[in-house]
């Protein structure tokens, strides 16, 4: 193993570092010691037959997309595994933690909870200042208080790379657009949360950069699903499930050619995300703005 060598300016600055790294490693033995693995079997689909994949297991690292029609099941699906499903819920379906239904330790203690959903319509009824709101978050997170304050700055650094409408901490939260909400709640469960699987319903309807989203998520070990409707985010996922009827229906893993493709499927939007840009600044659409599309 290979030696690192730091340059601080300060004691303090090292000490602060120091703090950091230990509590985020604690944090992550504690959050991920217990949870490898998460296992989906299936349940019914609407019409009461068995679904036909049994089995999905999901691995830290892992990035999946749930895709279907408008009103296929897919939200049903995430709550499902939101809800730790043990033949409990109208599907039927059973969610394990390595290879266990949820404990009481996870059910009972919000500290321990370990998945995060965020969805389009989520919005916020607290008119704390951005600032104040994550500080308190980190606070019962159990983070020590001397580098709460880092972690408010590193929680809104993630959120601004993740919306092109920077958040600062002293705007209050009922004053976020939806993007930055969406950016917001993402950075949060991600750093100040840390919880290993994040379930993201549809939020790229909503002002979020979904390049730099995947790019920075993939970062992190942790299992991230995605209810989609675009194709980025889906060739971009590792496997996408797909579901009909309230049922699923297959599993695809992402293939060679398709991921191909998806560097095709990101021109096209980025021409796209371009071509919005400069309709909203109220510019006049040229040639260059379609990015040397026809």
């Amino acid at each position: 193993m290979g030696y690192l060598k730091l340059k601080y300016s300060n004691d303090k600055q090292c000490e602060m570092l120091t703090k950091i790294v230990l509590i985020k490693a604690i944090r992550y033995v504690i959050a991920h010691s217990m949870i490898q693995q998460i296992t989906l079997m299936g349940g019914f689909g609407r019409s009461g037959k068995p679904e036909n994949v049994n089995r999905i297991d999901l691995k830290m690292g892992d990035v999946v997309s749930i895709v279907g029609p408008t009103g296929s099941g897919k939200t049903t699906l995430i709550n499902d595994i939101e809800l730790f499903a043990d033949a409990n819920t109208p599907t039927g379906r059973r969610v394990f933690f390595d290879g266990a239904p949820a404990s009481k330790e996870i059910r009972n203690d919000p500290a321990r909870h370990p998945i995060a959903l965020i969805t389009q319509n989520t919005s916020f009824l607290s008119d704390l200042p951005v600032g104040v709101f994550l500080e308190t978050h980190a606070r019962i997170r159990s983070v020590d208080e001397s580098i709460s304050r880092n972690i408010v700055e590193r929680t809104l650094e993630f959120a601004n790379q993740l919306t092109g409408e920077p958040i600062g901490p002293e705007v209050r939260m009922t004053e976020l657009s939806g993007g930055q909400t969406r950016a917001l709640l993402i950075a949060d469960a991600t750093i100040v949360c840390d919880t290993p699987i994040v379930l993201l319903d549809e939020v790229e309807n909503a002002g979020i950069n979904r390049t730099r989203a995947l790019e920075l998520l993939r970062r992190e070990r942790k299992i991230f699903i995605f209810v989609t409707h675009d194709p980025r985010i889906a060739l971009l996922s590792d496997y996408r499930i797909v579901m009909r009827g309230g049922s699923i229906m297959d599993v695809l893993e992402t293939d060679a050619e398709e991921k191909q493709l998806s560097m095709v499927v990101t021109r096209i939007d980025e021409c796209l995300s371009g071509l919005r840009e400069t309709i909203r600044m109220g510019r006049r659409v040229t040639a260059g703005a379609m990015g040397g599309l026809p």
